[in-house]
């Protein structure tokens, strides 16, 4: 890896690296470079960073030292130098009678050279021009001869689309344009139409050709023989970016219909012979009904969402755990997972003990003095009974035993 800072001269859309030996240049920064005409005068474009070594040009020239003011007046003089020396150049080719236009003239920053670029249709003799303008500047004198793209950058201007010239803005060089890109883009061939400034084609035409050829692969070419729903028939037009054509159908050749390109079926792509061609019977759509066999089974719910409806039938309330009661509608549990009150056990005959109910004495430990030839214990309510056990309260109230009467009393047998 090379460390490099990127510079831009004045006029030019084009980045160079330069060494910057240690020093922290920024971007933005004005900066005095070597180059191989001298010392020159750049814009910093991009700061300190690193770069592979395979593309720096060897050997890589340096960075002199930042730019001062005695820097930035040395360039306002030669700038207002190089408007003088446009002049008396204009009126020196008009004195010779040379057929040449003067574009641009460049002075350098040190002042001992200067370049004057020309746009010209053949080859001029301007030996005696470069006499008088060096016995007039007093300097070396370079004559160069440009093309009408470099003259369009130079000058720059506006494009048939309102914005300034891609030449003299951003691109780096010329990329080769062809006619056969207008073609390819289904564009008019009016030179008018397609051409810049410069009298060229457009440099845009570049920008999206490849697009276009991607394009141009999946879609059929004219006069192809292709199979559509409607039938066979041949292809007139194809537009690229709608991804759509235009086929002239054999059942009535008159009409033209559109269709896109997942709709048809390439038989033959481009112009030819449709012998040996196997013709399909019937193309199918995107989209194919399906067969009433193929459908899916339509899913029967077994458990109704709501045990109460009408539908619900006794298997799936048995299923949720609910038990119809006597009117015939189902008993809901309650949300803390008990039942309610009025769900509990169904009330037993008089005088009958439930199982296991320790205060009637069902379901204990004899005690002692109690055994199997014990006198059984006496009834509720007579002389030396003992008093029963209050059961305990419910949380929500007293629950009512149903072998209660009233007062709390258990009713004696007749």
């Amino acid at each position: 890896m090379t460390e490099v800072i990127s510079v831009r001269f004045r006029g030019g859309c084009k980045n160079y690296y330069f060494d910057p030996r240690g020093m922290q240049v920024r971007m933005g920064d004005e900066v005095i470079v070597e180059t191989a005409q001298g010392p020159e005068f750049a814009t910093c474009t991009q700061g300190n960073h690193e770069v592979e070594d395979e593309t720096v040009v060897q050997p890589l020239c340096a960075v002199l030292r930042m730019a001062t003011e005695a820097d930035r007046r040395t360039v306002e003089y030669n700038r207002k130098k190089e408007s003088q020396a446009f002049d008396v150049c204009g009126k020196k080719i008009a004195e010779h009678g040379l057929e040449m236009k003067l574009v641009r003239v460049s002075a350098s920053f040190d002042g001992n050279k200067i370049i004057f670029f020309f746009t010209a249709d053949g080859r001029v003799d301007f030996r005696e021009l470069v006499r008088d303008l060096a016995a007039v500047f007093r300097a070396r004198i370079e004559l160069r001869q440009i093309g009408v793209r470099d003259e369009a950058k130079m000058v720059g201007g506006l494009g048939i689309c309102g914005r300034p010239f891609c030449c003299s803005q951003f691109l780096n060089g010329f990329m080769p344009v062809s006619i056969k890109m207008a073609k390819t883009q289904n564009l008019s061939l009016n030179p008018t139409k397609i051409s810049g400034t410069c009298g060229r084609l457009m440099c845009c035409l570049k920008y999206e050709q490849g697009a276009y050829e991607d394009a141009a692969r999946q879609m059929p070419k004219v006069e192809s023989f292709v199979q559509t729903p409607d039938g066979p028939g041949n292809v007139k037009s194809v537009d690229l970016l709608r991804q759509s054509m235009k086929v002239s159908l054999d059942s009535a050749p008159e009409n033209l219909k559109t269709y896109r390109r997942c709709e048809v079926e390439i038989l033959r792509n481009g112009k030819g012979s449709r012998e040996g061609i196997v013709v399909p019977e019937e193309r199918p759509s995107r989209y194919v009904e399906p067969r009433e066999e193929e459908l899916p089974p339509t899913p029967v719910f077994t458990t109704p969402f709501y045990v109460d409806h009408p539908l619900a039938d006794a298997p799936a309330r048995e299923k949720m755990g609910e038990e119809p009661g006597s009117d015939g509608k189902p008993r809901r549990r309650h949300r803390g997972g008990r039942r309610r009150s009025g769900g509990g056990k169904p009330p037993l005959p008089l005088g009958e003990a439930p199982k296991g109910d320790r205060s009637r004495g069902e379901g204990r430990r004899p005690a002692a003095g109690e055994g199997a030839g014990a006198a059984p214990a006496a009834p509720r309510g007579e002389a030396g009974a003992s008093k029963p056990r209050r059961r305990p309260r419910h949380r929500g109230g007293r629950r009512h035993h149903p072998g209660e009467g009233e007062g709390g009393k258990t009713p004696q047998a007749d």
